[in-house]
């Protein structure tokens, strides 16, 4: 190649470059897919923050019972859900495997199980609410059952995508890992 604004180099039109600046699409997923999954994490914060501030609430009786139901039992292990989550964001720095894998294998454990119990816990409430419209705990005039059935198919998405998008982060990172091995 000449110099800036010189003659170019014979057989050359100066776009020769540009296959070098591409960056590999496995590292373009990488970082598309740590988007994703940061915002599903944070939207996952934010229904922990809640549930988190319902059981306070309910347990130091700041508002009167018939504002903010106790927490039925489900809860109180959703409550370690936030750990699978900080495990996925310190996995993001350096590409690290371990706490990925880590953090998929306690999403299952400790968000989408108490979901699943959650999902049972309440079902009698649900039909009772559904036969005989009678509720007996309430969130703000709602019936909890009702609520509650809606944050658990929220964080329910919210888990599932994560633990789709974690996969999908884990394969990129793999095809990073063996495209460094051949070289």
């Amino acid at each position: 190649m000449a110099s800036r604004g010189g003659p170019r180099a014979a057989g050359t039109d100066g776009s020769d470059f540009q296959h070098r600046e591409r960056v590999a699409s496995h590292y373009q997923m990488s970082v598309t897919l740590k988007s994703e999954i940061k915002k599903l994490i944070y939207t996952h914060v934010v229904i922990w923050l809640l549930l988190l501030a319902q059981m306070v609430v309910g347990h130091l009786k700041l508002l009167h019972h018939d504002q903010v139901a106790m927490p039925y039992q489900w809860e109180y292990p959703y409550l370690l859900s936030i750990l699978p989550s900080l495990l996925g964001l310190l996995s993001f720095p350096r590409n690290n495997i371990s706490y990925l894998v880590l953090s998929m294998i306690s999403t299952g454990l400790f968000s989408i199980a108490p979901l699943i119990y959650g999902a049972m816990e309440m079902f009698p409430m649900a039909q009772q609410l559904y036969r005989h419209g009678k509720a007996y705990r309430f969130i703000f005039g709602f019936s909890a059952v009702s609520v509650m059935y809606l944050v658990v198919v929220v964080a329910a998405q919210v888990h599932g995508w994560q633990l789709y998008y974690s996969k999908k982060l884990l394969d990129s990172w793999f095809t990073s890992t063996q495209e460094k091995k051949k070289k």
